[in-house]
């Protein structure tokens, strides 16, 4: 057993790569040979379709599948081109006897053909010397041509039948490795042209009839037998086109767009012709519509045509094919029916031509590129189409404009969804139309789209994804006339409020916020950026008690080192990591979060996270239940040990005795300090912001005339300071000196004041005084708690020594 699999294998190796010049339809041939090895030799395995007399050299794919154009084949052996059995002998160990083409009519079972060869005096011309390909019509063949053809032939035997079989032959003789695809052969009758296609399935076609049995050698020549009788062909598809009385608005069309003349060019196509009820279906608006646009007109047209010629016969299972508009359509069959796009509308097919073939239909075929937008919304997407109409979205999109569409699947419409506020919803569906057009290619990271909502939307960029907010496109995108169309997995959620005000609002990460605030880092989670944060929430620190907390607080190093190491500077959302691999993330602490996403779950460090993608306005956040610690930095007290391993339990804590956690510096941190002065009769608001470390300013003022009352309101964020105020106050007239000393180095500060209201004057007189002179200083203390910052002065007098 094992050496006839050996030898089976061996002659299907060679059967392969015996020949350089072999051509498809011989390797079918072969490999059929190789399937019913099991019957003897040279039988060939063939597949029958079920109810009718077609049989065919199969492919690998049919053969498995046990079907041929979706209808059931069963199997049948016979011998192989060229062989005959033999009495008491299993297989066909018998080489068939070679005569000459007449003879060999009658050898494959050709008789109909044979039988008029005799009649129209054909026959010496075939039993004599030459070479000759004759493509010979099986006796089927002859009995489906339509009745009225086949008694004219008949009833002008020397004239029209010799004429007609004189056109299924070539003075020269050509085996099925000569029959190229596209070749155009030279036939007996006037020269007329044989169009040849041979396919990679093995199907060979002349004129798209199919050859069944073939390369049938004789003295003077070759037979193939044909499944039809073919006729002359002398006119171009455009020739077809303007004289067929069932095209006529598919010849104005194509008239109008410039696309008729390409239709009279040599070339090798094929046309999905519609016919005239085929465009009344689309309704008179959208025809309209389409016949203004001479652009999308010509790309509807070329939606229709192949550049390669697709006879009926070779179609033996679902293909696609590219069309002139650059998109792909699939042909594909259903018995004797063929089908586009999986819809049966051929109403007829195989009208040959001399630069190709054309099949009728009974629909328009529309390409993406002339829909408008909302057209480009599929089955997948029909929630999504329904919603955007019923609330009246559709209705308020100009045809003019352009827009995109950013549809999520129906499957993100669930229960909850569909049971939302009417008006809700809308503002939803909103941020789902963009106001431009944006084609897939246009996308690109940091990317900031408007919708017709007002609200903008960013775009992530990854290695394997594209992600607008919290969702990822998938496969699907389209391009219409007037927009686009990306599938998207989910509902958008674009973001509203920062991360701090989301973990507040959430109220499940009180601890969290409280190490942030005791760490110095809870302006990390205000400020403007792009963060990632892996947040855990109060059960991450269920099992520790307010001295163990308070333990954790006591060393800020420690504590931002942890806190940092769960936040990374970038946005990186489930469906945007590449799934099944490890994605590192570097935190802010330094090292790398070990990021996964399978099965729907986002893992960090091998923690699983049970709710993700949570955005915010600067960044996103991902929902933990454990704390996170980085793996590769040691911990150098066992009080610290202890209390991370009733914390953590994904990882080994490291010991080492003495290790000391190093500052990190904040270089991501804004800073922000806001001041604001409030001043009786007038209000002044004076705003000052400073980024960076606390810087010193030296502020002198002198106030001429009576002294006036003012309330100095300040609000500060961020760290107190240290002010010192001396005033100098001398006798009549009253004058007051106001120095304000802030410790530490000078600094150059710019100071805005926003004054509310109307502008008022302000005369500031520099005054000089004498030797009499009074001095009082005082100190000012900060109560930073409230709102307001509130200046308490006490004074004392210093006299000229003497007085």
């Amino acid at each position: 057993m094992k050496l006839l699999f050996v030898a089976a294998f061996a002659l299907f190796v060679l059967s392969t790569f015996d020949k350089a010049d072999s051509s498809a339809y011989d390797k079918i041939v072969a490999h059929s040979r190789i399937r019913a090895r099991k019957e003897g030799p040279n039988v060939c395995a063939l597949q029958q379709v079920m109810g009718t007399k077609k049989k065919y050299f199969s492919t690998c794919r049919n053969w498995y599948q046990g079907a041929i154009c979706g209808k059931k084949a069963t199997v049948l052996y016979e011998c192989c081109p060229g062989y005959m059995k033999m009495e008491g002998m299993r297989g066909c160990p018998a080489v068939a006897p070679i005569d000459h083409v007449y003879g060999t009519l009658g050898l494959v079972k050709a008789t109909s053909t044979q039988k008029y060869s005799d009649i129209s005096k054909l026959r010496p011309e075939i039993e004599g010397s030459g070479s000759y390909t004759f493509f010979a019509p099986s006796n089927e063949a002859w009995e489906l041509l339509d009745e009225t053809v086949r008694s004219a032939l008949v009833s002008n035997v020397n004239i029209e039948l010799y004429n007609a079989l004189h056109y299924h032959m070539t003075n020269k003789r050509l085996l099925t490795k000569d029959l190229r695809n596209g070749l155009t052969v030279t036939s007996m009758y006037n020269d007329l042209g044989l169009y040849i296609n041979h396919y990679s399935n093995g199907v060979v076609t002349v004129n798209c009839a199919r050859i069944i049995h073939g390369n049938q050698v004789a003295t003077n020549g070759v037979v193939h037998v044909i499944d039809r009788v073919i006729s002359a062909v002398g006119n171009t598809i455009q020739d077809v086109i303007e004289v067929d009385d069932d095209l006529t608005t598919l010849s104005d069309v194509a008239q109008n767009s410039g696309f008729l003349e390409k239709l009279g060019q040599p070339g090798h196509y094929t046309l999905f012709a519609p016919t005239n009820e085929a465009f009344e279906s689309l309704g008179s608006d959208v025809l309209e519509r389409l016949q203004s646009d001479k652009e999308v007109l010509k790309a509807l047209l070329n939606f229709h045509l192949l550049d390669s010629v697709q006879c009926s016969e070779a179609i033996m299972a679902g293909t696609s094919y590219e069309t002139l508009e650059g998109n792909n359509i699939e042909i594909g069959c259903d018995g004797e029916s063929l089908t586009v796009n999986g819809i049966k509308m051929v109403l007829k097919k195989d009208i040959v031509t001399t630069n190709g073939v054309i099949h009728l239909i009974d629909q328009v075929l529309m390409p993406d590129s002339a829909k408008q937008v909302m057209e480009l919304v599929g089955s997948s997407q029909s929630t999504f189409g329904d919603m955007v109409s019923e609330l009246g979205l559709s209705a308020a999109m100009s045809p003019e404009a352009e827009y995109t569409l950013l549809a999520p699947l129906n499957a993100a419409f669930n229960d909850e969804v569909m049971a939302m506020d009417q008006r809700l919803l809308k503002i939803i569906l909103e941020s789902h139309i963009l106001k431009n057009k944006i084609v897939l290619g246009q996308l690109y990271n940091g990317q900031r789209l408007e919708t017709i909502g007002g609200k903008f939307l960013r775009v992530f960029i990854y290695r394997t994804a594209v992600c607008i907010e919290n969702s990822c496109l998938i496969r699907g995108s389209k391009e219409g006339s007037n927009g686009a169309l990306h599938l998207m997995r989910t509902l958008l959620k674009p973001a509203e409020k920062t991360m701090f005000d989301l973990l507040t609002e959430n109220g499940g990460f009180k601890i969290f916020l409280s190490l942030m605030e005791a760490a110095g880092l809870t302006d990390l989670l205000k400020q403007e950026g792009d963060f990632t944060l892996f947040a855990p929430s109060d059960k991450a620190f269920a099992v520790l008690d307010d001295r163990e907390l308070a333990f954790l607080k006591s060393d800020i190093n420690v504590l931002r080192t942890i806190l940092l190491y769960h936040i990374n500077n970038g946005i990186f959302i489930g469906g945007g990591l590449e799934a099944g691999v490890t994605n590192l993330l570097k935190s802010l602490q330094g090292s790398n979060l070990k990021v996964m996403f399978a099965n729907n779950t986002v893992l960090v460090d091998s923690v699983k996270v049970p709710e993700s993608d949570i955005m915010a306005t600067n960044g996103v956040i991902h929902f933990i239940d454990t704390l996170l610690y980085p793996g590769d930095l040691p911990v150098g007290t066992m009080d610290l040990v202890m209390l991370l391993k009733r914390l953590i339990s994904h990882i080994e804590i490291k010991y080492i005795s003495g290790f000391r956690f190093q500052e990190i510096p904040l270089t991501f941190m804004k800073r922000i300090i806001t001041r604001v002065i409030q001043e009786v009769p007038e209000e002044t608001k004076v705003t000052r912001v400073i980024q960076g470390e606390p810087t010193i300013t030296k502020v002198t003022r002198v106030f001429d005339g009576l002294p006036s009352i003012t309330k100095v309101t300040r609000v500060i964020e961020g760290e107190p300071s240290i002010t010192k105020v001396t005033r100098v106050i001398e006798g009549e007239p009253s004058i007051t000196k106001v120095t304000r000393v802030i410790e530490g180095e000078p600094s150059i500060t710019k100071v805005t004041r926003v004054i509310e209201g109307e502008p008022s004057i302000t005369k500031v007189t520099r005054v000089v005084s004498g030797p009499q002179y009074s001095v009082s200083t005082g100190t000012t203390n900060l109560d930073l708690q409230g709102e307001e910052l509130i200046i308490i002065i006490s004074y004392y007098a210093v006299f000229p020594c003497g007085e």
